[in-house]
């Protein structure tokens, strides 16, 4: 009896390690085999094919990391005319290849100031990269974490310049392409700027692309990131999913921005509450909002982050059907043609919009 348990566990053994192999080969196999049939299908576009052996060189071998997350890792690298870039390495756990595939079908076919620019694309069986311009002054996220006396710190007219370079950006993603492109994850670490700090969206892994003629989009779960998600995509019944998902996002941006989400919830009984609701709740209770250091700011301080906040609640409204568009943005121009009122918001322009 225990001879037999034996002799079958030996043979079982190999059997499930060689079945184990067998189905991660297949995987592997069909995830590039999807990379593969994409890019044979594509004849517009302007990025260039590198091979892993060019990676490698262009990077000195992996040697200087400039950051790393779910995605993988981004490595600075210089391409032979001299030109400093950033290589992105795509982990194998992202990918039946959608990652990729998101990534070089928006920033492959696209080109626009306020976009990152995609340099190249590497994928040869065992590996995929995407190699970008390099942005020396990083990503906004590292100049909202830091201390206003620290050597990060950005002026109020330079915040203000770069929230509506994204702006600029966002309103061309939804209606200055062939396709209307929806990023799903506008925040901080996903805006990059370059050496005169002119931000540039990136990271367009969980983006999706449809047709202008098409107002609603249907996606099969949620995505973005926890904070910055617009309330649509978590619960369906509040409303349908369009590029309003950008909008809100792009709101708590400007939030994260003016140091409102941490400096209004942290340290209250409502830190748990949905933040919309209890920026609502503040307003209905006759409460002002304090930016961080509004004390030692300026009079043109004062109006640009008086403005900002007024755009910033505009866009974050629950419902989104109350929302503006970015081109409604872009045509104010953060100029405050609609009212805050007592209970709630509301203008005779964003109905619609």
């Amino acid at each position: 009896m225990v001879i037999n348990l034996a002799m079958k566990i030996l043979i079982g053994i190999p059997f499930v390690f060689g079945l184990l192999v067998y189905k991660l080969r297949t995987r592997h196999l069909s995830t590039f085999n999807a990379i593969e049939n994409f890019l044979r299908s594509q004849n517009n576009l302007m990025p260039i094919s590198y091979s892993y052996s060019d990676i490698k060189k262009m990077t000195k071998g992996f040697r200087e990391k400039l950051g790393e997350g779910g995605y993988g890792s981004v490595y600075k690298g210089k391409l032979r005319s001299g030109r400093d870039v950033a290589v992105k390495i795509l982990g194998k756990n992202k990918s039946n290849g959608q990652d990729f595939i998101n990534e070089v079908t928006t920033t492959g076919r696209i080109h626009h100031v306020n976009i990152v620019r995609l340099v190249g694309y590497c994928a040869d069986m065992s590996h995929c990269a995407l190699v970008y311009d390099f942005m020396p002054n990083g990503s906004l996220e590292k100049y909202l974490c830091c201390k206003k006396s620290g050597i990060h710190s950005l002026t109020w007219e330079k915040k203000q310049a770069i929230t509506l370079g994204v702006a600029q950006g966002i309103e061309y993603l939804h209606r200055g392409c062939d396709m209307r492109i929806l990023h799903f994850d506008i925040k901080p670490h996903n805006i990059l700027l370059d050496d005169n700090f002119t931000p540039k969206i990136s990271d367009f892994g969980l983006a999706k692309s449809y047709s202008n003629e098409t107002s609603i989009v249907t996606i099969t779960a949620a995505r973005g990131t926890i904070g910055y998600v617009a309330p649509e995509l978590i619960n369906r019944g509040i409303g349908a999913v369009s590029y309003k998902a950008d909008v809100y996002s792009f709101g708590m941006l400007l939030m994260e921005m003016l140091s409102l989400k941490k400096n209004l919830i942290q340290n209250t009984e409502l830190s748990s509450q949905y933040f919309p609701d209890w920026i609502y709740d503040h307003f209905n209770k006759s409460k002002d909002l304090e930016i961080g250091d509004a004390e030692e700011l300026g009079c043109e301080e004062r109006k640009i982050t008086r403005k900002m906040t007024i755009v910033a609640l505009w866009c974050i409204q629950m419902n989104p059907v109350d929302r503006p568009s970015m081109s409604k943005v872009m045509e104010e121009k953060f100029r405050e043609k609609f009212n805050l009122v007592r209970g709630g918001f509301y203008t005779d322009e964003v109905q619609g919009s």
